[in-house]
């Protein structure tokens, strides 16, 4: 369970300095934790202790209940003038935003046109509600927690947004975006809607009594191990036999470019520490594993999008350890 950190937060403490020994050793501590679930769900889908319906109800149990209780638990208990950042909020949109219509412009010299949507939306949308957000709470614990919850409330709905609209425009559909229900699915997602149910409370520092968090604080210790198993067990090491040219390069812009891009438009605006820290790990997370399900419903090529989600998973264990370490190891996070 994550402590309240309504109290905790406080202007940031100058970190003392760490050798390399010591970073490689904080890094570790981060990353491994995250990535060792998701391998432990590969070895027991392997030994077919879950399966793939104990992994579509953990998974929609995570969605729809225990993701949404944790955040709310957790933003409702935090001081929002102490977390919130213009700068990190503005940052991660402007960031999106361009990398979307960088990858799209990229992506001509790589594949086909049918394929454009899907090799951009592979690149630029991460796993933030999952991987994202365990590493968050990793380095950072409650604090990261709350600052990525607010990122994610944004940056959400915009990845269904311009996903969407990525997907159509490979297929030759302008003009026929389903703006209706693209705003429908935004309006309805429990993440979103967990967060702004918390805010008022957050701003009104009104106190939820102890029954409720001592609750939902059960419901949310679940959220993690479930939906890191859950990753672990729709990955399919034969897949990487089929890796493509077009995998590879998603998988480099998405886990090595588009993050140290993003990250030095971040500093070079000015953030630093915690709101610099989230922003990277946000943006290094792997392929969102809903982008297969998005591209599946819409026709589009499905085997390349799996391919890209294991492949940069795999590819972001290293990614993430070496951001962090040499972030770490400057004090810039």
């Amino acid at each position: 369970m994550l402590p309240s950190v309504r109290h905790q937060l406080a202007p940031e403490e100058e970190k003392p300095h760490m050798n390399v020994s010591e970073t490689f050793l904080y890094t570790a501590e981060i990353v491994a934790p995250v990535f060792l679930i998701v391998f432990i769900g590969i070895y027991l889908t392997k030994k077919k202790l879950i399966d793939q319906h104990f992994i579509t109800v953990s998974s929609k149990l995570v969605f729809t209940v225990t993701l949404p209780t944790l955040l709310f638990i957790n933003v409702v208990q935090t001081d929002f003038d102490l977390v919130f950042n213009a700068g990190q909020i503005g940052v991660s949109i402007v960031a999106t935003l361009l990398s979307f219509i960088l990858v799209w412009y990229l992506s001509g010299a790589v594949v086909t046109r049918a394929d454009r949507g899907v090799f951009t939306q592979g690149a630029c949308r991460g796993n933030l509600g999952i991987i994202g957000l365990a590493l968050c709470i990793n380095m950072y614990g409650s604090e990261g927690l709350a600052s990525a919850s607010l990122v994610l409330a944004i940056i959400i709905p915009l990845y269904n947004v311009l996903s969407v609209i990525v997907l159509n425009l490979s297929h030759h559909q302008h003009g026929q975006l389903p703006w209706k229900k693209i705003v429908g699915e935004i309006a309805k997602n429990p993440l979103i809607i967990a967060v702004c149910l918390a805010l008022p409370f957050s701003l009104m520092q009104v106190q939820i009594p102890t029954l409720f968090i001592n609750t939902g604080d059960y419901l949310a210790s679940m959220t993690l191990p479930l939906a890191l198993l859950g990753i672990g067990g729709t990955l399919s090491l034969k897949e990487l036999k089929t890796t493509s040219t077009a995998s590879i390069a998603s998988t480099l812009l998405k886990t090595l470019i588009l993050p140290a891009l993003c990250t030095l438009g971040a500093y070079l605006w000015g953030l630093r520490g915690i709101h610099l820290g989230v922003l990277y790990l946000l943006f290094s997370s792997p392929t969102a594993t809903v982008s297969f399900i998005m591209v599946r419903s819409m026709g589009g090529n499905s085997s390349l999008a799996a391919n890209m989600i294991l492949l940069s998973t795999f590819g972001s264990l290293l990614s993430l350890s070496g951001g962090i370490y040499l972030l770490h190891l400057y004090q810039l996070i």
